[in-house]
C-alpha cells in the first residue's frame, strides 16, 4: 500500500521544498550561465518588437516563476503517492529540461528560429504539465499558470524577434 507523502515528518516536507525549489533555481542559474554572454554582445544587436520588456525585468520574473514551479513540484509530490505522482513529475522534469533547452537554442547557439521550434514544444510541454498536476493538487497547478502565461508570451516574442532578424 503506498502513503501519501504529507503524511512525512514536517522537516522533511521542508528539506524536499528545499530541493525542489532549488533544482528549478539551478536550471533557472544554468539558464542564466547560457545567456549571460549573449545578452551583452549579440542580444543587442537584434532587431526587436515594440512589445519587447526592458532587460531588467527577465531575472525577477524568471527567478519567481522557478520558485513557483518548485512549490508546485513539491506540493505533486507531497499530495500524491509515488505511482500517481511519477508521471506528472516526470513531465514537470522533461518541461524543465525543455527551458534550458530554449536558452541554449536562443542565447547560447544565437539561432532563434531553433529556439521557436524549442518553445512550441515548452508550451505543449507545460500545458500538458498544468493539466496532469490539476489532477492531483489544483493549488500546483495555479502556481504553474503564470508560467504557461510568461512562455506563451515569450513564444510570440521570440516568433517575431526571429521575423525580424
Amino acid at each position: 500500500m503506498s502513503t501519501k507523502r504529507s503524511d512525512l515528518g514536517t522537516g522533511r516536507d521542508l528539506l524536499a521544498l528545499a530541493l525542489f525549489v532549488g533544482i528549478c533555481l539551478a536550471i533557472g542559474g544554468l539558464g542564466g550561465a547560457v545567456t549571460a554572454s549573449s545578452v551583452t554582445e549579440w542580444y543587442p544587436t537584434l532587431n526587436k518588437p515594440s512589445f519587447n520588456p526592458p532587460n531588467w525585468v527577465f531575472g525577477p520574473v524568471w527567478t519567481t516563476l522557478y520558485a513557483m514551479m518548485g512549490i508546485a513540484a513539491w506540493r505533486v509530490w507531497r499530495a500524491a503517492d509515488r505511482d500517481t505522482a511519477r508521471g506528472p513529475l516526470a513531465l514537470f522534469a522533461l518541461q524543465l529540461a525543455v527551458n534550458l533547452g530554449w536558452s541554449i537554442a536562443f542565447f547560447g547557439l544565437r539561432d532563434p528560429g531553433l529556439a521557436v521550434a524549442v518553445i512550441l514544444v515548452l508550451d505543449l510541454l507545460v500545458l500538458a504539465t498544468v493539466l496532469m498536476f490539476r489532477r492531483i493538487d489544483g493549488l500546483a497547478a495555479l502556481l504553474l499558470v503564470p508560467y504557461l502565461a510568461w512562455i506563451a508570451f515569450a513564444t510570440i516574442l521570440n516568433i517575431a524577434v526571429w521575423r525580424l532578424n
